[in-house]
């Protein structure tokens, strides 16, 4: 029997590349193979020993290479919604040909289960997944962190609107994403797994109280309808299409589909999921003089 083939697919993305480093530490480089479609941005990694292929969810032959001898893969979903449910069927047709032992794919909080937009394509991909019978763990990730604070600087200036009500965001980190997808590739999850994952989490009411006490200001959260929030993202210059998606997930946050039932990520990790008010904090020093 050969070496285990890692497979880490989006590697030229920011998850991706996470699980690359997060994989180098717990396994030799030449056991890691890094793809995506812009193999030029893992120069690096090929420096460091890994082997690096272009993977492209719209190309099957690159693929099927990309594949090839493949034993255990990280599926990261597509970042282009509305038009994965190709790409990934293609992914997952590229999956049970090369015959690999596990597959992790990067689902959505309660994915089979959740009406919010953003759940459709993963849903149906989890199921392509079994219909292939892929042997696989899905790992429902529940929001990023850091995606809260894109707009940090505006929101201590002007307040933090959204749609979400009283309803929670179980966030983590993409760092502790990656660990933890990392680990249940590499022997912390068996085939028909369903993790659950994502930290302690907040309302956005509590995360404007953060955010306004680590920069010395009051920070006001305004919730608006679904619509009003959709409406104030397009005026903030957002696609419509993204638009109501974000203002979507809101609704879907004030339902309760993005928190996580357990302690999936904690497990995983061995660890707590890295506080989010360590990250706000640390983001607000970084763009933000306290008064």
């Amino acid at each position: 029997m050969g070496a285990t083939v890692y497979v880490i697919t989006g590697a030229t993305g920011s998850l991706g590349r996470l699980a690359v480093e997060a994989l180098l530490e717990r396994v030799p480089a030449a056991e890691v193979r890094a793809t995506g479609r812009r193999v030029d941005t893992l120069d690096d990694l090929a420096a460091r020993g890994v082997d690096v292929r272009r993977a492209d969810y719209d190309d099957p032959a690159s693929l099927a290479a990309a594949l090839d001898g493949a034993t255990r893969v990280l599926f990261v979903s597509g970042s282009d919604a509305g038009a994965r449910l190709d790409q990934h069927r293609r992914v997952v047709e590229a999956l049970a040909a090369a015959g690999v032992e596990l597959v992790g794919y990067t689902s959505i909080l309660h994915a089979q289960t959740s009406d919010m937009l953003l759940a459709t394509e993963h849903a149906a991909t989890e199921r392509m997944l079994a219909d292939a019978g892929v042997p696989h763990v899905l790992l429902r990730n529940g929001w990023y962190t850091e995606n809260f604070l894109a707009s940090l600087a505006a929101d201590v200036e002007h307040g933090i609107v959204g749609a979400s009500g009283d309803g929670r965001f179980d966030a983590a980190t993409r760092a502790d994403y990656a660990e933890a997808a990392v680990v249940a590739l590499t022997g912390g999850a068996a085939p028909g797994d369903v993790l659950e994952l994502g930290g302690p989490g907040f309302t956005r009411a509590e995360l404007a109280a953060e955010i306004g006490r680590a920069a010395g200001r009051e920070v006001p959260y305004t919730d608006l309808s679904v619509d009003g929030f959709r409406e104030a993202l397009v005026g903030a210059g957002l696609p419509e299409a993204f638009a109501a998606v974000l203002a979507d997930s809101d609704r879907g946050a004030a339902a309760g589909w993005l928190t996580a039932p357990g302690d999936d990520l904690a497990r995983l990790l061995g660890r707590p999921a890295t506080p989010w008010t360590e990250v706000v904090d640390a983001a607000v020093r970084d763009v933000v003089t306290p008064v």
